[in-house]
């Protein structure tokens, strides 16, 4: 259910960047998403795993890990032509699908909803204000 949430959510945080033709689209979204919650299960299952064991763990490394490694990647996406900041909003996006990937992954189904509704507002509502 987590996956799936993440899948579809992580879809439709992407169909923005898809339909304006940005190579960080649909694809990319969904597959962010969904990974950021399997490495949030897998850490909180290795965590239950390592403790019932009498051993002491801590998930957050994972999600921290995780955040910097997509911040890295996100950062990679923008890029400066002819003094213009371009793929800012795509890289913040990405960012943000990570972020509900995450929360999804831990079971916080609101948390993640909540989020990927601001997003979807964002990249869409706002931009036509613009």
């Amino acid at each position: 259910m987590r996956l799936a949430c993440a899948l579809f959510v992580g879809m439709i945080l992407g169909l923005d960047r898809e339909l304006r033709g940005i190579a960080a689209g649909l694809r990319t979204h969904a597959l962010v998403c969904t990974s950021a919650a399997v490495i949030t299960l897998s850490a909180l299952d290795l965590y239950a795993n390592v403790k019932a064991h009498g051993g002491d763990a801590d998930p957050l490394r994972v999600i921290q890990g995780l955040a910097q490694a997509i911040g890295f990647i996100a950062a990679g996406a923008i890029f400066i032509n002819a003094g213009k900041v371009q793929n800012l909003t795509t890289a913040a996006n990405v960012w943000l699908t990570t972020g509900v990937g995450i929360a999804f992954g831990a079971g916080q189904f609101r948390l993640a909803a909540g989020a990927a509704i601001a997003g979807i507002v964002i990249v869409t509502v706002v931009r036509l204000l613009e």
